[in-house]
């Protein structure tokens, strides 16, 4: 799979969303995740890609992650309409820098996204479920020291497994919060998409 910027751009604004251009100042940040193929995994097999533009330059970072809720959600969902499964979309300002569940620190949703709720309690997530707008907290946070599989650390959050890596994902959010303020556009893409 191309993850270069160059492909997401052109995924990206193939779909009619906003790609953030302006680099007169650092860290204007795009946020995209593409989600793999394969959706009866329990594994972190998608990935999130950060991008800006810098006096003429992109600048990139690829991470894993999931897009995807975990295996323990899928078989014992939360809401009795089913699992949350984050709907491929852009979701303008969604997230903002604050407290995953009180604990640390992520990017938590405040504005509405659209999720598909997955009902049949298998292993595999289905996206012909009803759809839902609002707010559901929808994260991106991480899991364990190094998590292999999702199981219960996802239940419709957009999960990193591995604690360095996403040490280093929220000192560019911070950095982007300092200077564009604390408001983060997040665009999901699907891995067909690019």
């Amino acid at each position: 799979m191309d993850l270069s910027v160059t492909n997401i751009i052109k995924a990206v604004k193939s779909k009619g969303y906003l790609v953030f251009e302006d680099d007169s100042k650092n860290f204007n940040l795009n946020i995209v995740g593409i989600r793999s193929k394969d959706h009866s995994s329990n594994s972190f097999n998608d990935w999130m890609v950060i991008f800006w533009k810098y006096h003429g330059f992109w600048n990139n970072m690829v991470f894993p992650i999931t897009t995807d809720p975990g295996l323990y959600w899928r078989k014992s969902p939360i809401n009795v309409k089913g699992t949350a499964v984050l709907k491929v979309g852009q979701y303008r300002g969604m997230w903002v820098i604050a407290k995953h569940q009180g604990k640390y620190e992520a990017l938590c949703q405040r504005k509405p996204c659209t999720v598909i709720r997955d009902m049949n309690r298998d292993a595999t997530i289905d996206f012909t479920g009803a759809e839902e707008t609002g707010l559901y907290g929808i994260n991106h946070h991480r899991a364990g020291n190094s998590s292999t599989q999702v199981d219960k650390w996802s239940a419709g959050c957009q999960v990193q497994p591995n604690r360095s890596l996403y040490d280093i994902e929220m000192s560019i959010f911070r950095a982007s919060a300092d200077i564009w303020g604390n408001s983060f556009t997040y665009t999901l893409l699907h891995e067909d998409d690019l």
